[in-house]
């Protein structure tokens, strides 16, 4: 057969559900091969929202999300989404055209080495240069991209090629199973935890993906320990969780960080390096445990004392059998910081000031989503109020970048959400800077069929950099833009659109818009005024806690 017939074979074997992107010359006989192939192709208007979209597929399904491209331009458009993926630890595959290998009849026109180029941002980057290695180098990329630790694979096939007759034939997908833990490490976990006086337990991004919830629960209810996560880590266990202190959204100074100072043990399940350090270790400081699918990154402020390898939810289930109770600890600090976390966090909920505040959008959304529903957040200022203020009741269902942190992921992601989960409600919280850079995607999101709410938060300027430039005591310069229309540039595309004046228009309109068909885009203008005096206080208070 062709064997651009046989990739398709190759992807259907694979399981692949979805095709994002946008297809060039160098794809036509792949794009024919599609045609009667299981697979659906989306076709985006952007590259780069294509492989949002795969890694977003592939971070909810734990299976490669996949995204096509032309050569040159269209696959360097790919190259800010493999970041993502790669940093954020979600298995995507990009496919992308290329010129005929064998006889050029148009020089280096549009030629750039994009194999190269994606070697450092990848797991795995390579040209298909005979069909009969098709079946290898798919099951090969797709095996790479989801083994631990997972994320973005490149595979680029000439025109030639494409074309070429072959006789190769499909490998089989043979899975396996993760390695168990040494009960030699379970034994000297449980040893650490019970002589701690006061352990607690942190919750990362690769407990996230492989859904250890249920493994961590039991943990958490038999020993009294108290918990919290990085942003990454959210709602892998209910944080309605009566021993729940909060999320590591700041920095710095929070009074979740007194919890930490206090703690003699920190069990640290599914870190990632990639995430800002929820906590630092100092020499002759508090002890850590280790638990993920492979050891420690030893840096200057991560070197702990024992690594418990293998599957993070087989390993917590052993230390769990084995571990007594911890219940008689005293854990009355640990109490006292989540009362006052939780304390701050509300403070601002019912504010009535407009422009309105994050932490009053934040309580909002969350008295109007169900648990599963979900939140996609792109990047600016107002992530460290939503993740730090907003309540995650299930995995995933707060889609936050605290990897790459890049900005115009949030309408994409969103639209991957409600493509795997039409039943649940999803809204895309963007700031007017982040929007833009893929607003385009909205006409992507009518033609699909999606029901899709969409908050701008304007500020008309890059919020978080000029909140940071005030931070340092710079001047007010280079980061303001003009404001425009966003109801008429979401009409254009077919969306309806809303610009509230008041908090009871806004929650009027939020519900009109998760109850009604089609795409909602919401302006709501955003008040960041008092970022630093929150914190501000937040530093003064938590030091007199922890003195």
């Amino acid at each position: 057969m062709k064997s651009s017939d046989l990739f398709v074979k190759a992807l259907e074997n694979e399981g692949v559900e979805y095709i994002f992107g946008i297809p060039g010359e160098e794809n036509l006989d792949f794009l024919d091969s599609l045609q009667g192939s299981s697979i659906k192709l989306i076709l985006t208007r952007h590259e780069q929202a294509a492989g949002f979209m795969a890694a977003t597929y592939g971070r909810f399904t734990g299976k490669p999300g996949v995204c096509l491209s032309t050569l040159g331009p269209g696959a360097t458009n790919f190259v800010t989404a493999a970041a993502y993926a790669q940093l954020g630890a979600m298995p995507m595959v990009m496919l992308a055209g290329q010129k005929p290998i064998r006889q050029s009849k148009q020089g280096r026109f549009q030629i750039v080495d994009v194999v190269g180029l994606m070697k450092p941002i990848t797991k795995y980057s390579e040209q298909i240069v005979d069909g009969s290695n098709i079946p290898s180098m798919t099951r090969d990329a797709f095996r790479i991209s989801m083994e631990e630790r997972p994320g973005a694979v490149y595979l680029e096939l000439p025109e030639d090629i494409a074309e070429e007759q072959t006789d190769a034939e499909i490998f089989e997908v043979v899975g396996h199973r993760r390695p168990l833990p040494d009960h030699k490490s379970i034994a000297a976990a449980v040893a650490m935890i019970e002589k701690a006086e006061r352990p607690l337990l942190l919750i990362g991004a690769g407990a996230n993906r492989k859904r250890t919830g249920d493994a961590l629960k039991q943990f958490i209810d038999k020993t009294g320990i108290y918990f919290f996560n990085t942003q990454l880590g959210k709602g892998v266990v209910d944080e309605r969780h009566e021993q729940f202190i909060g999320t590591a959204a700041l920095s710095a100074h929070d009074f979740l960080h007194c919890a930490i100072e206090a703690a003699d043990l920190i069990i640290n399940v599914g870190h990632d390096v990639i995430e800002k350090p929820p906590f630092f270790m100092e020499k002759g400081g508090k002890e850590v445990i280790h638990i993920n699918f492979f050891p420690a990154q030893i840096d200057d402020v991560y070197f702990p004392q024992l690594n418990v390898v293998g599957d993070i939810s087989t390993s917590v289930s052993r230390i769990n059998e084995q571990v007594s109770s911890a219940k008689h600890k005293d854990f009355s600090f640990f109490a006292r910081v989540r009362d006052e976390v939780d304390a701050r966090v509300t403070k601002y909920f019912e504010d009535e000031r407009f422009p309105m505040l994050p932490q009053r959008l934040v309580n909002i959304l969350r008295n109007n989503l169900d648990a599963e529903d979900i939140i996609t957040l792109d990047n600016g200022v107002y992530k460290i109020w939503f993740t730090r203020n907003y309540k995650c009741y299930a995995p995933n269902t707060m889609l936050v970048d605290n990897a790459l942190a890049t900005m115009g992921a949030g309408l994409p992601s969103a639209m991957m959400a409600k493509q795997l989960y039409p039943d649940r409600k999803v809204v895309s919280v963007n700031g007017d800077g982040g929007y833009m850079m893929n607003s385009q995607e909205m006409e992507t999101a009518v033609r699909m069929g999606l029901d899709l709410v969409v908050i701008i938060l304007n500020d008309s300027a890059y919020g978080m950099i000029k909140w940071k430039q005030e931070g340092m005591g710079f001047n007010n310069f280079g980061l303001d833009f003009n404001d425009m229309d966003y109801i008429k540039f979401a009409e254009s595309f077919g969306a309806t659109g809303y610009r509230p004046e008041t908090h009871d228009e806004f929650e009027e309109h939020l519900k009109t818009a998760l109850n009604s068909k089609g795409v909602h885009l919401i302006d709501l203008p955003i008040d960041y005024s008092l970022n630093h005096s929150i914190l501000n206080v937040l530093i003064k208070d938590s030091s007199t806690l922890i003195a």
